[in-house]
């Protein structure tokens, strides 16, 4: 299932690029990348809710920046979870306006089979969503140097039963 959004940043591209590359050396994006999944996890007694991320080097050219990142769940269970295969990059704001605009691009696939299918059409699909916006506007919000929003009207996290 492809999953994905982009959030228009009040600072320049030249700026914002900076950020972004102090904050892929430095372990930021892994902590907005943990706080995004965690608002998202389906708490299950015995199973682990801890999260790998994993992501490339920055990259960039004159008109973008970029790198890809991977999600998945570690531990007992991680089988359990889909894993996001992802496209993070930064472009300026197309226009006249100064600005920019970072975006998310991604794909995972549903566990369990056909199961797993029916459990994204219901409902995993619009968990996916609302963490992408949830990890978009932490990562804006570093870059803007402004509070974290909510990052969108997505739905509710579900309940953590394991707490």
């Amino acid at each position: 299932m492809f999953v994905g959004d982009e959030v228009r940043l009040d600072v320049g591209f030249a700026v914002a690029r900076e950020r972004l590359l102090r904050l892929s050396e430095d372990g930021a994006l892994f902590g907005a990348s943990d706080d995004a999944y965690a608002t998202a996890r389906v708490g299950v007694a015995g199973v682990s809710k801890l999260v790998r991320v994993q992501a490339r080097e920055l990259s960039w050219a004159d008109l973008s920046a970029g790198m890809a990142l991977r999600w998945e769940a570690a531990g007992p269970g991680g089988g359990l979870f889909p894993v996001l295969d992802a496209n993070l990059t930064l472009t300026p704001a197309p226009g006249s306006g100064a600005g920019s605009v970072l975006e998310l691009a991604g794909v995972y696939r549903p566990p369990l089979g056909l199961v797993g299918q029916a459990l994204d059409r219901a409902v995993l699909h619009r968990i996916a969503a609302a963490t992408v916006r949830r990890f978009l506007a932490q990562v804006a919000a570093k870059l803007t140097d402004q509070p974290a929003r909510n990052g969108g009207d997505g739905p509710a996290s579900p309940p953590d039963t394991n707490a």
